[in-house]
C-alpha cells in the first residue's frame, strides 16, 4: 500500500485517533481528553533520562570552563528556551549571560508570530555568530518537529565554531541533524490532541526537558544546598521572604536574625547560610565557600533535616 500524499511522517503532524471527535465534545469532555493526553508526557520525558543526564554533564562542563548554555528555537520552542534562560538568574543567582535564549525572528517573536522566521537558515547561522559561540559553549536546538531549518542551520554553525551541540525534539529528527549533535533528547509524546499544535504535549515535554537540563546543571554547580535555592536573587518581596526563610531553616532562630545575617553577608543568602550553619562571620563564610568551590555542603556540613509540618 502506498502512503497517502497528504500523510506527514513527522509524529507531531499526525492525527490523534483519540481526539478525532473533540469538536463535538462538551467542555468537561474536552478537559478529560486533553488531560488524558497530557498524562502521557512525563513517561515520554522519563524515557530520555540517559540523554538528559548526558546533557546536564555537557552543560556542567561548559559552566565550569567559563562557557554558556544557549538555546535556539523558533515559535513555541524558541519561547520556551528564552523562558528557561530568563528564569535562571532569579532562581540560581547566575549571570544573565550564562544561559541564553535565541528565538527566530528576535525579541519581537516572543509576543507575536514571526512568519517565515523558522525557515531562514541564514538567520540561524547569523544568530550563532552574533552570540559569539565558541568551543566552551553548549548550544541546544529546540524543534518539536525535529526539522526546523533555522535550528538545523544554527546547530551546524555552532558545531563549526567548536561548540558542543544537542537537539530537543518530539519527533524523530533526521539523521543529518543527529549526526551534528553530541546529545539528542527525543521524548515521543505522540500526535497532538489538535493535529500539529505542538504548543500542547510537545510544548509541555519541552518545558520539562529544559527545566531538567538547567536545574540539573545548576545543582551540580553548587547552586543548591539540600533542596534549598541558596543562590537565589532577592528581586521581589516574595524572594526576600524566601531568602529569610531559607536562612531560618538553616539555623537562624528567627526572622530578625536571618535578616541580620543576610545584611552582614552583603545580601547573599548563600553566605548567610554558611554563617549560621558554621557559626562564623561573613569573611570566613566567603573564604570557606571559595575553598569549597561554591558548595555550601562542603563549606558548612550537611543541610538540616526537613522538619515535620
Amino acid at each position: 500500500m502506498t502512503t497517502p500524499a497528504f500523510h506527514d511522517p513527522r509524529l507531531t503532524e499526525q492525527r490523534n485517533p483519540r481526539t478525532q471527535s473533540i469538536d463535538v465534545a462538551s467542555s468537561q469532555e474536552i478537559v478529560d481528553l486533553l488531560n488524558a493526553e497530557d498524562a502521557t508526557v512525563a513517561a515520554a520525558v522519563h524515557s530520555q533520562r540517559m540523554s538528559l543526564a548526558r546533557a546536564i554533564d555537557l552543560v556542567l562542563a561548559a559552566f565550569q570552563s567559563g562557557g554558556r548554555l544557549l538555546y535556539v528555537g523558533a515559535g513555541t520552542s524558541g519561547r520556551l528556551g528564552v523562558l528557561d534562560a530568563s528564569e535562571c538568574p532569579p532562581t540560581f543567582g547566575s549571570s544573565p549571560s550564562q544561559v541564553v535564549g535565541i528565538i527566530a525572528g528576535g525579541p519581537p517573536a516572543l509576543t507575536k508570530s514571526a512568519e517565515g522566521a523558522e525557515d531562514d537558515m541564514g538567520a540561524g547561522k547569523a544568530a550563532v555568530d552574533a552570540a559569539g559561540v565558541d568551543a566552551k559553549d553548549v548550544v541546544i536546538g529546540i524543534a518539536a518537529s525535529g526539522t526546523t531549518p533555522y535550528v538545523h542551520a544554527a546547530l551546524t554553525r555552532a558545531r563549526e565554531r567548536g561548540a558542543k551541540t544537542g537537539i530537543v525534539a518530539c519527533s524523530e529528527p533526521p539523521k543529518a541533524l543527529r549526526d551534528i549533535c553530541d546529545v539528542a533528547i527525543v521524548p515521543l509524546v505522540g500526535p497532538e490532541a489538535l493535529t500539529g499544535s505542538t504548543r500542547m504535549k510537545a510544548g509541555t515535554a519541552t518545558k520539562l526537558v529544559l527545566n531538567t537540563i538547567s536545574t540539573g546543571a545548576m545543582i551540580r554547580l553548587g547552586k543548591v544546598y539540600g533542596n534549598l535555592m541558596v543562590d537565589l536573587m532577592a528581586w521581589s518581596e516574595k524572594l526576600v521572604d524566601r531568602g529569610e526563610r531559607i536562612v531560618m531553616e538553616c539555623g537562624a532562630p528567627d526572622r530578625a536574625r536571618a535578616r541580620a545575617a543576610i545584611d552582614a553577608a552583603g545580601g547573599s543568602v548563600k553566605v548567610a547560610v554558611v554563617m549560621v550553619r558554621a557559626g562564623v562571620g561573613a569573611e570566613e563564610a566567603r573564604a570557606r565557600l571559595t575553598a569549597a568551590g561554591g558548595s555550601v555542603r562542603n563549606a558548612a556540613g550537611d543541610p538540616p533535616s526537613i522538619r515535620n509540618a
